[in-house]
């Protein structure tokens, strides 16, 4: 990994010329993948491909799956289809892929997550699956993901500010670099959108003769006695509620089954789809530590909750799910948060300001380019909010414990997937 990242002097540089190089070398892997699904957008990417993978394994498929970014080991990128489930790519496996790919791009530039999706697509082609589940990585029009001429369909997460240095810094934009996965002829599937990214998704759809199915149009999901209910033009299903806490968790289930509700390929019936809205997991997403090496440095009785948010949307919906804990238990509430050094730490943390007084800002370990926690401090102190400043997520869970609370408190672990990355390892609970 480190010999493959020194292929390009910057991590991130959207442009496809590299990527269509290297897969003509590769003889055209992604001409020889199972049909694929394609999934867009800012915040809920990785949920919906969570719940569209436990649905479609528990309908019997085979199920390959490229998500990004890794919160602990690379492996957990690739995800290989298996009847009964799929399983992470082996070490020897992978490390083959990626010297397969090194030595067909002959030492030319080329940016580590590019040559990372090439070996997704040469690795998947080498394995029969039914379908293959795709995440963008950054924006959608430039990635190195949208190289795929007729996928399945398009799918299109919640669009909201992040990643403005790439993406352009209004909404329309962002949403303009979205939809750009949308391709002509093919179904897009969307989340409901702000007015003036859905828009944008609407033109797009338009010009390239895209049936659209859009939340809140063509389809709905409700939170009714605690159970997600759907409902489109072909009728209604009540479910268990997810597994994976919140409330914007029903909007991304409900995503998922919109999206296979729309193609006419699966055959899905109710008992599937319960089951899959109720066993996906995906971790770092209002995820509850109950134990590991970190917890034990907690104080005695309290409740520990680790989320990857990182902008301004992701904020407010785990803010939400806090509220929604709140309601059922009333505990005092610790933030602890670091930051990488592009991100709005004002926007993010102005969702906690009703919340909680009490925020530790952190270090994120081994990421140069992370916020130092002064100025993250600094974001919170002018929000009104009391702040400290730790060296780590670990000291600041035993300065916690040095405190006297009446009631064990509510601690909250957040601001960045390479921080809960971290969180994982250390704690002993990293992903599976």
């Amino acid at each position: 990994m480190a010999r493959l990242s020194a292929l390009h002097l910057r991590r991130i540089d959207l442009n496809l010329d590299r990527m269509h190089r290297l897969l003509q070398r590769l003889e055209h892997p992604e001409r020889k993948l199972p049909p694929v699904i394609h999934v867009a957008g800012t915040n809920g990417k990785g949920s919906t491909i969570a719940y569209l993978r436990a649905v479609l394994e528990a309908a019997g498929l085979r199920v390959h799956a490229y998500t990004s970014p890794y919160l602990v080991r690379i492996n957990e990128c690739f995800r290989l289809g298996r009847r009964g489930g799929g399983v992470l790519v082996g070490d020897d496996e992978l490390r083959g892929a990626l010297e397969h790919c090194e030595r067909a791009n002959a030492g030319a530039p080329i940016t580590i997550f590019e040559i990372e999706t090439a070996a997704a697509f040469w690795l998947f082609a080498q394995h029969p699956a039914d379908v293959v589940l795709l995440e963008v990585g950054l924006g959608g029009r430039l990635d190195a993901t949208n190289v795929i001429d007729t996928p399945l369909a398009s799918v299109i997460a919640p669009v909201s500010m992040d990643h403005t240095e790439f993406l352009g810094d209004t909404l329309r934009t962002i949403a303009g670099e979205k939809a750009a996965i949308i391709k002509r002829n093919v179904p897009a599937i969307c989340a409901e959108q702000p007015p003036e990214a859905m828009a944008v998704i609407e033109q797009q759809a338009k010009r390239m003769h895209a049936s659209l199915h859009a939340a809140g149009q063509d389809w709905h999901v409700n939170v009714e006695r605690g159970r997600l209910v759907y409902q489109d033009d072909r009728g209604l299903m009540d479910l268990a509620a997810p597994r994976l806490f919140g409330r914007h968790q029903f909007d991304n289930a409900g995503l998922a089954i919109a999206t296979l509700r729309a193609l006419e390929v699966f055959r899905i019936d109710a008992a599937a789809f319960e089951a899959g809205i109720v066993n996906a997991e995906w971790p770092a997403r209002m995820q509850r530590l109950a134990s590991g090496a970190l917890v034990d440095q907690a104080p005695p009785g309290c409740e520990i909750w680790l989320d990857g948010g990182h902008n301004a949307e992701g904020g407010r919906v785990v803010a939400a799910a806090l509220g929604d804990l709140e309601e059922r238990v009333s505990r005092p509430l610790v933030v602890i948060v670091g930051m990488m050094g592009n991100k709005d730490a004002g926007a993010f943390l102005a969702n906690f300001a009703g919340l909680t007084r009490h925020i530790i800002a952190v270090q994120i370990p081994d990421r140069g380019n992370a916020m130092p926690p002064d100025r993250l401090a600094d974001a919170a102190r002018a929000l009104g909010m009391r702040v400290e400043t730790c060296a780590g997520v670990g000291a600041a869970l035993r300065s916690l414990a040095r405190l006297a609370y009446e009631t064990p408190p509510r601690i909250l672990i957040t601001g960045s997937l390479y921080l809960a990355g971290h969180v994982l390892a250390a704690n002993g609970t990293p992903p599976g």
